[in-house]
């Protein structure tokens, strides 16, 4: 197995998905927080050490709770690492342009989490890494910030004076850089995810291995794994996986009665609002409904089928995530869980009135105007209902009142924490460990199991063809999927 090392784990989504690709193993992780690294040493057998604020050695099979800085990676780089996957927080990168650009050019300011994350690149130079972050870092300082972490990878040796300096660092090290094999922002959904997720991922391998590689063979790989992590062989950009699917643990066409129960609870939630929204919801949403379950999926989703086969093909694919998950035959929270993630949360009586209001689909703003409006709130997310035939929104690890996600039954109003793990495609044997705030920090931080899974299959077939297999089948494959 191909040994990997974690940094900024967390609970450990993203190395979920590795370890359940059957390619990967997890020899080393790091993570700040002791909830999450409690719940990662867990799951994956992992020892659980704590640093309290002293340096560590990283050591085959423990995960450190600490933080990063504090870490040394040496011993594990000379033992041997293919991956080193991560997301470090770039909430202090920042590039800005100086006064006079002929004179003071640009001035870069590189997050100190970040800084590590390359050290940890320069002491364990792995064949390959895998760097995860939020959308919006490509576009932060104009672009600017992100052009230059892709030339920090790329330059290692060059840029690592610089990089040294903001990770606190005086020992120089001299590494080989890494060639960029792919950049750019995934939508999680095209994968399988039942939720509307985007993140920036870039994968890079090591420098002497690209130039063994040669440039075809290099261009080829950035073909394939830009087709993958676009889902160019699956279905799920047209025809999307549904919360009332992961919550029931059945595909669409066998969902009919449960479907049809939901949406008819709505029935004359217009006349109790009263509002000029809730008569439009009533006209262009009510009004269209034809409660099949499969012809308002199609509806909702803009989908028309291009052949007679395809959307049964596509129902078969929603099947094959179900059970790739273990969720087929088993609905979310049937049996309560030991981590006490199915047990509803706490909610106020005014807040379950609300929500009483607030048909699938909609939010807060559905009933402004009237006795359950929520002042001053003016983000959609506020008060959201899922829509059982839509992915759902993305999942959030944080936030006050009306952020925590809500169920698309009118009987109900807050998602469980496990219902919130099932739309991040964790399987029901992955427990958590904290108090509900950390448990719901966890999970909504990860990196979805199965979206990770679909990425560490493409970092095997890029390490496969490191050891010399071809790529011409694999390309030939989703070639032909795309026509």
């Amino acid at each position: 197995m191909y040994r990997v090392v974690s940094l900024f784990s967390g609970a450990g989504g993203l190395d979920w998905g590795f370890v359940a690709s059957g390619e990967f193993k997890i020899v080393h992780a790091v993570e700040i927080s002791a909830s999450a690294a409690k719940t990662y040493s867990e799951n994956f057998g992992l020892k659980l050490e704590f640093c309290g604020g002293r340096a560590a050695v990283a050591v085959e099979g423990a995960v450190l709770a600490c933080d990063v800085s504090s870490v040394d990676f040496s011993p594990l780089g000379r033992a041997g690492v293919d991956v080193v996957v991560g997301g470090p927080p770039c909430q202090d990168f920042s590039v800005v342009r100086g006064p006079d650009l002929e004179n003071g050019g640009i001035k870069v300011v590189r997050g100190r989490l970040y800084a590590h994350f390359v050290r940890a690149l320069v002491q364990l130079q792995p064949k390959l890494f895998v760097f995860e972050n939020v959308p919006g870092l490509a576009a932060a300082n104009g672009g600017l910030a992100y052009r230059v972490i892709l030339e920090d990878f790329q330059r290692l040796n060059l840029r690592w004076p610089e990089v040294s300096k903001a990770a606190g660092l005086r020992k120089s090290g001299r590494a080989s850089g890494y060639e960029v094999l792919f950049s750019g922002i995934v939508d999680f959904s095209v994968l399988g995810v039942p939720q509307r997720r985007r993140r920036l991922i870039i994968m890079g391998v090591r420098r002497d291995l690209a130039d063994a590689l040669g440039r075809e063979a290099l261009s080829e790989l950035n073909s394939l794994l830009t087709a993958r992590l676009a889902g160019a062989s699956l279905p799920f950009a047209k025809y999307p996986l549904t919360p009332l699917e992961v919550f029931e643990g059945r595909r669409l066409d066998e969902l009919q009665h449960v479907y049809a129960d939901v949406m008819r609870a709505w029935e004359d939630v217009w006349e109790e609002v009263r509002t000029s929204a809730a008569l439009e919801w009533k006209q262009k949403v009510w009004d269209s409904l034809t409660f099949d379950v499969v012809e308002d999926y199609l509806r909702v989703n803009g989908v028309k089928p291009s052949s007679p086969g395809e959307l049964e093909d596509a129902l078969k694919a929603h099947e094959a995530v179900l059970r790739e998950l273990n969720y087929y035959g088993v609905r979310v929270c049937s049996q309560p869980l030991p981590d006490g993630t199915c047990e509803p949360p706490a909610e106020s009586g005014d807040v379950v009135e609300r929500l009483k209001r607030i048909p699938p689909g909609e939010n807060h703003k559905f009933v402004q105007g009237t006795s359950w409006e929520v002042e001053g709130k003016g983000i959609s997310l506020i008060y959201r209902r899922l829509h059982p035939l839509k992915p759902a929104y993305t999942i959030v690890a944080y936030g006050g009142g009306g952020t925590h996600g809500y169920h698309y039954d009118r009987r109900r109003s807050a998602l469980t924490l496990r219902e919130r793990a099932r739309l991040q495609t964790f399987p029901d044997s992955f427990l958590f460990s904290g108090s509900r705030s950390e448990i719901r920090a966890q999970i909504g931080e990860a990196v979805p199991p199965l979206a990770a899974k679909r990425i560490a299959e493409a970092v095997y077939a890029v390490l496969k063809l490191l050891e010399g297999h071809s790529l011409k089948p694999q390309v030939a494959e989703v070639s032909r999927m795309m026509l």
